[in-house]
């Protein structure tokens, strides 16, 4: 690599801001400059010695950049990415991709449209334990999955919501903001979702958005995923309270999957393989965990080398915009069918899509 990657970054709130701080572990990767209108955002720039443009346009005509990473509100991705892909700018953009599926269809499009490639931030993929879980399965160890169960639970302070007032409307609950990362990891690890039948309940402290919500997906291999999500639960079972994956969440040694298999069964992020003995599957034979073993390092900035590998090297993404748009087509499968009441077969939305274009 002759000369570093240079990124910059739009959105630079606290998702941004820790963005930057995993470029700067990574090598042959510089982070140039920011895109960022607010005052606070601004000042923080200020103080890491970051140039700070108000828009991607200004960003754009002070000098060439080789990637840009997308951290804005979720109504912001598509315009901040479409921006870019029309200037020719590789993007990784934080997840959801978008906020319905037809606007992530149209970065799906425009980046085949021109080569560029779109990354997702869909950061736990990169994650060690999530690989090693990969393996696991792949190689069959647990023999054939036949069903998940995924817990997304946590308490939110009011503040969390005060500060960002946009956290409060609909589209912004639990299920678009956080369930959207476990629904990713069901797909990368047991496959795509056939069908969803869920529900939801309005906010507990009067918001537009739900609090609590619950799902059942049917897989196409046949597996059945159960999974809930709520943002008003005090409880130890969720990925960022389980995984030590960012500090500043408090850790427990509980955890929040099972996945459950014809040979076996694995716990994450614990990531032990439950085995009867002698390999003989029977519940009256003692059944005892397996601990697999696992390298650590920080997934933000094995996302962040991964993106440089992308733009330097020409590497393939490992969660394209094509991903990010199945993820969304099953939270907004979801969202759908706790509105309906109805089941929602992915399979018909994907006709049904096709058939409008």
């Amino acid at each position: 690599m002759d000369k570093p990657v240079s990124l910059a970054i739009c959105g630079f709130g606290l998702v941004g801001q820790r963005h930057a701080e995993a470029a700067k572990a990574v090598p042959g990767v510089t982070v140039s400059a920011v895109v960022e209108p607010s005052e606070a955002g601004r000042a923080t720039a200020a103080t890491q010695g970051l140039a700070c443009h108000m828009s991607l346009d200004a960003l754009f005509a002070a000098g060439p950049i080789d990637g840009l990473i997308v951290a804005t509100p979720t109504p912001l991705h598509v315009d901040n990415t479409l921006d870019a892909i029309a200037r020719g700018c590789p993007v990784l953009v934080e997840k959801p991709l978008a906020t319905h599926v037809e606007a992530a269809r149209a970065i799906v499009s425009a980046s085949a449209q021109r080569s560029v490639p779109v990354l997702v931030g869909h950061h736990r993929r990169h994650n060690p334990i999530i690989q090693a879980a990969h393996d696991v399965i792949s190689r069959g160890r647990i023999g054939d999955v036949r069903a998940v169960n995924a817990l997304c639970w946590f308490y939110k302070p009011d503040a969390y919501f005060d500060v960002a007032p946009w956290r409060k409307e609909t589209g912004a609950g639990p299920v678009s903001v956080n369930l959207v990362h476990d629904i990713d990891l069901i797909r990368y690890l047991c496959g795509d979702v056939a069908s969803v039948s869920a529900q939801a309940a309005p906010s507990a402290r009067g918001y537009a958005n739900e609090d609590v919500a619950a799902a059942v997906l049917t897989l196409a291999t046949g597996a059945i995923a159960t999974i809930t999500v709520s943002d008003s639960i005090v409880a130890p079972w969720s990925w960022e309270m389980t995984s030590r994956e960012y500090p500043i969440y408090p850790q427990t040694d509980e955890s929040c999957y099972m996945i459950g298999g014809s040979e076996g069964g694995l716990s994450l992020p614990d990531l032990r393989v439950w085995t009867h003995k002698n390999g003989q599957r029977d519940w009256w034979t003692p059944i005892a965990a397996h601990p697999i073993e696992r390298g650590m390092s920080d997934p933000l900035v094995n996302q962040i080398s991964h993106f440089r590998d992308v733009i330097a090297d020409g590497a393939s993404p490992l969660v394209p915009a094509e991903e990010g748009l199945r993820t969304l087509r099953v939270i907004e499968a979801i969202q759908t069918s706790a509105a309906t009441g109805q089941p929602i077969h992915l399979g018909a939305m994907e006709e049904s899509a096709n058939a409008a274009e």
